[in-house]
């Protein structure tokens, strides 16, 4: 029974990741999880200089699923070399760093700086606010998503992967634009973004008014993009948004997903990845499947 799948030539034991911002580096969970056991750990977005986040309160409870307005938090790619990396690198699980910046000399000063670490491949967050075109998200419009992903491609020598926003009109234009600029995959989706009002204060829940939206309520959304992605483009796909377990995780890859990342269920049961990943083992046995690869896009009428 093979549970290997093969991202832009780079092989995963399973197709189980960590989503970026929802289990830091992994040392939170080392103590419930075995991160042997995952196909990968996706860590949380980093910068190229410290960042400190939005103001408090940035989450908030919402029916099926949460919302947060962090806003990308982070110490630090210096950080992340000196302090995650090494831990990462005592465990055999693929390591993929989360890359995000507010212009196109942060994304390449970090990916420039992660060129020669010991890392499988980058996932570049591409819903992070362009200072230089007055706020507007990279991952808003094809010819911006385009242009950095370009940009980045030239400087890397690891994968790449592009995070696409699902807020936007059309997720197929977006993913081909990504794919013909070098892309080497796309993940998806980030969050939605959503907004929830206290009715006894009259306040905002959160301080920066909106937020994202993730956790199930957002699944078949995701679904729903992943296998319209899927259809766009040649390139694998990473599928993650609302994932509970093997179920909701199979239906990704029946979508067109080549492997999962797993996020808001991680903060209600910190085992969650593992025992999706025993989940699906099991399915393939009581299902006779010989081979996780023939589940990616095998949807049918």
């Amino acid at each position: 029974m093979n549970t290997k799948v093969n991202i832009a030539g780079i092989t995963f034991k399973n197709p189980i990741l960590t989503a970026s911002g929802t289990f830091g580096s992994g040392q939170e969970y080392a103590q419930f999880v075995d991160l042997n056991r995952l196909g990968g750990v996706i860590t949380k977005g980093v910068a190229n200089v410290p960042w400190e986040g939005n103001p408090t309160p940035r989450v908030a409870e919402v029916y099926g699923g949460m919302l947060n307005a962090v806003g990308l938090q982070n110490p630090g790619v210096d950080v992340l070399i000196k302090r995650d990396l090494p831990f990462l690198q005592q465990f055999d699980t693929r390591i993929l760093v989360n890359v995000c910046g507010r212009s196109v000399y942060d994304y390449l000063d970090v990916v420039e700086r992660l060129n020669d670490q010991p890392v499988s491949m980058l996932e570049i967050n591409i819903s992070c606010p362009n200072v230089k075109e007055g706020g507007m998200a990279f991952g808003q419009a094809p010819n911006m998503a385009a242009h950095i992903t370009q940009e980045i491609r030239k400087k890397s020598t690891h994968p790449i992967i592009i995070k696409l926003s699902p807020n936007v009109t059309n997720i197929g234009e977006m993913a081909k634009a990504v794919e013909a600029a070098g892309a080497d995959g796309i993940s998806l989706i980030n969050t939605l973004l959503g907004m929830k009002i206290d009715v006894k204060s009259r306040r905002f829940a959160l301080a920066n008014r909106t937020g994202g939206l993730s956790g199930p309520a957002v699944h078949p959304v995701a679904v729903r993009m992943v296998y319209e992605a899927a259809h766009a483009v040649d390139i694998p796909i990473i599928g993650m948004g609302g994932v509970r377990n093997a179920e909701d995780a199979l239906e990704m890859m029946l979508a067109g997903a080549t492997a999962v990342a797993v996020g808001t269920a991680n903060f209600a049961n910190p085992t969650a990845t593992v025992d999706i990943v025993n989940d699906i083992r099991q399915f393939m046995v009581a299902e006779g499947v010989q081979d996780i690869n023939e589940m990616i896009g095998a949807v049918h009428d």
